[in-house]
């Protein structure tokens, strides 16, 4: 399965831009982590289909990420490390990792666990399509709001409206918009109705602490800063 988007997770920029090289090659499309205090809105942002991630990173290791990306995501987590003993192996998989490569490692080899795992993976089904969200992460695939430890099931009426807003991040998104987003009409609905299901939405983001993540702008619509 080549033309895949590939994160790495790699404080070693020697070996980070190898396998991203290495990647490249084959026609994916590699994204490097450059904020490891903001893995996952770089995860979020970056939307890959594979991750490839080291053990020991700065601030948090790789098990840390890995249980964090699990929250949201059951993209394909390749763990590479130095420390290739059989209780990291095991740690890495009881994480939910999904294979491990230990350093040093042959770029073939590599290539060669990647297409593996991504067959897997994807030879039956696609992949969660996530948007960052002020610190969260929405997983439009299942209507799920991710928050640190808050994981928060969204209506339909309220994804639409969350996705939407997410999706012109920095512009105003005018009720008449939404309003036909969500009924595909914006006949013969109250605009009551909509603002219903937007206080519904901000009481949820509120309890995820991005009670301010939403703006109305009067007489125009509703707005996520960029």
């Amino acid at each position: 399965m080549n033309g895949c988007r590939i994160l790495i997770v790699e404080d070693d920029p020697v070996i980070a831009g190898a396998m991203e090289a290495h990647l490249q090659s084959w026609g994916h499309r590699v994204t490097r982590i450059t904020d490891f205090q903001n893995v996952m809105g770089e995860f979020a942002a970056a939307a890959p289909q594979m991750v490839l991630l080291d053990v020991s990173l700065p601030f948090f290791n790789g098990y840390h990420w890995c249980a964090e990306i699990r929250r949201v995501s059951q993209v394909p987590i390749l763990f590479i490390s130095s420390a290739g003993d059989d209780m990291n192996q095991i740690m890495a998989m009881n994480m939910g990792g999904d294979d491990f490569l230990a350093k040093p490692f042959d770029l073939n080899v590599l290539s060669a666990k990647v297409q593996a795992l991504l067959r897997r993976a994807y030879d039956f089904g696609g992949t969660a399509q996530l948007l960052p969200c002020g610190g969260a992460v929405l997983n439009v695939s299942d209507g799920t709001l991710t928050a640190g430890e808050k994981k928060l099931e969204l209506t339909r009426n309220e994804l639409k409206i969350l996705q939407m807003l997410l999706e012109n991040r920095g512009g105003i998104v005018s009720r008449e918009s939404l309003m036909v987003r969500l009924w595909e009409s914006d006949v013969f609905v109250d605009e009551n109705t909509l603002t219903v299901n937007v206080a519904r939405l901000r009481k949820k983001l509120e309890a995820a602490g991005l009670g301010n993540l939403i703006r109305t702008k009067k007489g125009a619509g509703y707005l996520v800063e960029g």
